[in-house]
């Protein structure tokens, strides 16, 4: 195996268990999540759902199943978030999680392609 190979699967990792520790903690303590949807007037019957999006899409992209398709829905998924939590520019904190989301999303939009190819 190469180095790239390497640093790819420890990167795409990495990643993955970003969205799979964010899918456990909204399980586990779900109080403040549902609190910030209802400040953002989001139904909270949401949140098992998008819980079990980011543990489902999380791992099949650590393990590599259909890596392209879940790189490409959680690119979506982090536009999404930062659009309907993250809009208030007034605010540094909600700023910068706005500007990581949409980053975040690009990087994954790269690994979308990447994984396809």
């Amino acid at each position: 195996m190469t180095v790239s190979a390497i640093v790819f699967l420890v990167g795409r990792g990495l990643v993955a268990a970003l969205f799979i520790l964010a899918g456990i903690t909204k399980i586990i303590g779900p109080k403040p999540v549902v609190a910030h949807m209802k400040e953002q007037h989001v139904p909270g019957f949401l949140l098992p759902v998008v819980a079990l999006f980011e543990i489902g899409a999380g791992t099949a992209l650590l393990i590599g199943w259909n890596a392209h398709i879940a790189a490409a829905a959680l690119a979506a998924f982090c536009v999404a978030t930062a659009i309907v939590f993250h809009r208030n520019f007034a605010d540094r904190a909600e700023r910068t999680q706005f500007v990581k989301d949409i980053a975040l999303a690009g990087g994954l939009a790269v690994l979308a392609t990447v994984a396809a190819a």
